[in-house]
């Protein structure tokens, strides 16, 4: 029975003879367990094509040396700094008191009789329940979301983009901007072989857009960025990846993340428009990612919207490019990730496909409802007549100042080590050096890609948990690594200065 052929044999006897057996087969190691239906062999293959870096190994082995730290196991260090993930309130940053009121009343509702609380947050709060089932935010909304909520969404947009209307059925409420960017991708996925979809997706890029295609088995195409002028979008080089693409699949789509991550550059207006005008050329789908739009921080550089700039472009673009764009609570001066809060609006769509879309999204019933009150007060915030109005601009006006300062800071301590080059981090959360790594450290790694390994021995050495820049994607030959600007101002020194001597010691060990 030690040979697998004759094992499977005497499997198939005994369940012939015993058809109510309860099987059990044996490990190496001893351990028995149930003959398994799903195995590494028959699950789905596209789920092991899956990888999404921002929580992969590094991660993972940060965790374990966290459990060590309060086991008692000696480190050279005294905790680990998770500089790895765009998670603002983990990192410190406080959370904006006006939300977390109505949030509170909502949850609460006793607390709208108690005398602490404003009355505009009480106001916001009992809109809300009121447009809830129940008005309890226990209850399922709509599959699209809360239709007051989906509203003053429209409004706000129309507000942001000087006017432009937006009508509050092309509104579709997410859990998280992610959901929706899933969703539509979903959508969009189609045929076999050559017509295979194809989706144009920026390298660097944030690792869920190449994991969602994988698990969808898209097909990914991939334009690089230029990143000695300062991770910009170039025209030629979309062109050049169409082209290429065209040989294998279908390209049927183009992702764009604006302020960028994990770059942090802004995207100009001319641009955005040069995108539009090539989508509309080729007849691909937009995609507009643009959940750091408050997040902007260079001198010179400014948010556009792709859906403002499309209308402003005239009726030629308006009327016939397909665009979908995505928000969330979980960045700019917000930072409620917990909450899962998002939306996507979308532009141009067909009307037979927007139907299957409020299908589609019907499957998981409705995004979280309190999710849903939070994205109300982002785009509903107090007005300048009322009570909670100073302390809200204060803050709001605070954190995005400070994220500008540490923006700034992170990117002058970066270009001071020799052996690292940092582009201005122009927006966003991140910044994304380029390292020098030796030749015998390359060698070193042994089958491990250079960037991990770097940033492997940086944690181990340092507790500093970073991202490898393979993780995000790049050329070929170069090296980087992602970090959040999200820690403490005075924390983030002593990260930096952390990286600083690391480096400076990685470069003498391995030279």
């Amino acid at each position: 029975l030690k040979e697998g052929k004759d094992l499977r044999l005497f499997i198939w006897v005994t369940m012939q003879v015993y058809p109510s057996y309860s099987f059990y087969t044996m490990t190496e190691n001893g351990c028995e367990y149930r003959d398994r239906v799903l195995t590494m062999d028959t699950m789905n293959p596209n789920v092991k094509r899956v990888e999404y870096a921002v929580r992969g190994p590094i991660v993972q082995r940060a965790v374990q040396i966290e459990r060590e730290l309060k086991m008692g196991i000696k480190k050279p260090f005294t905790e680990v700094i998770k500089a790895n993930i765009g998670d603002c309130h983990a990192m410190g940053q406080k959370p904006i008191t006006f939300f977390r009121q109505v949030l509170a009343l909502c949850s609460y509702p006793d607390l709208l009789e108690d005398s602490k609380f404003p009355e505009d947050a009480k106001s916001r709060a009992r809109r809300i329940l009121q447009a809830c089932g129940g008005g309890s935010l226990g209850a399922y909304s709509t599959s699209q979301g809360i239709e007051m909520i989906r509203q003053d969404i429209a409004r706000y947009i129309e507000q942001r983009d000087g006017g432009i209307t937006c009508d509050p059925d092309n509104i579709y409420l997410s859990t998280g901007a992610s959901d929706a960017i899933v969703t539509m991708l979903k959508l969009l996925v189609s045929g076999e072989g050559m017509s295979r979809t194809g989706v144009m997706i920026s390298i660097p890029q944030y690792p869920l857009y190449s994991a969602a295609l994988a698990d969808l088995g898209a097909v990914q195409i991939s334009y690089y960025l230029d990143e000695d002028n300062c991770w910009s979008l170039d025209i030629s080089e979309l062109r050049h990846a169409l082209q290429e693409a065209k040989k294998h699949c279908s390209p049927r789509a183009l992702c764009i993340i604006n302020p960028g991550n994990p770059t942090g550059q802004v995207q100009s207006r001319q641009c955005i428009e040069d995108v539009i005008r090539f989508a509309a050329a080729e007849k691909l789908f937009l995609m507009a990612d643009e959940v750091y739009q408050d997040n902007v921080y260079a001198d010179g550089c400014k948010f556009h919207s792709f859906k403002k700039v499309l209308f402003e472009m005239g009726l030629e673009y308006s009327e016939k490019v397909e665009l979908a764009s995505f928000h969330s609570t979980s960045k700019c001066y917000m930072g409620e990730c917990g909450f899962r809060g998002g939306y996507m609006e979308v532009v141009n769509l067909d009307p037979e496909v927007k139907v299957q879309l409020t299908k589609l999204v019907s499957v998981r019933l409705c995004p979280p409802v309190p999710g849903q009150a939070l994205l109300d007060v982002v785009v509903n915030p107090p007005q300048p007549d009322e009570p909670s109005y100073d302390t809200f601009i204060k803050e709001r006006t605070d954190t995005l100042a400070t994220l500008a300062e540490k923006a700034s800071m992170t990117q002058e301590i970066l270009n001071q080590v020799p052996g690292i080059k940092c582009n201005p981090v122009q927006g966003a959360m991140y910044t994304f050096p380029r390292i020098h790594l030796p030749p015998k450290a390359i060698l070193e790694a042994k089958g491990q890609v250079p960037d991990m390994f770097y940033c492997m021995k940086l944690l181990e050495e340092t507790g500093i948990c970073l991202v490898p820049g393979s993780g995000f994607g790049q050329r070929d030959g170069t090296y980087h690594f992602r970090m959040t600007i999200l820690p403490p101002k005075e924390k983030l020194k002593i990260v930096l200065a952390k990286i600083k001597e690391f480096h400076q010691h990685f470069m003498e060990q391995y030279s």
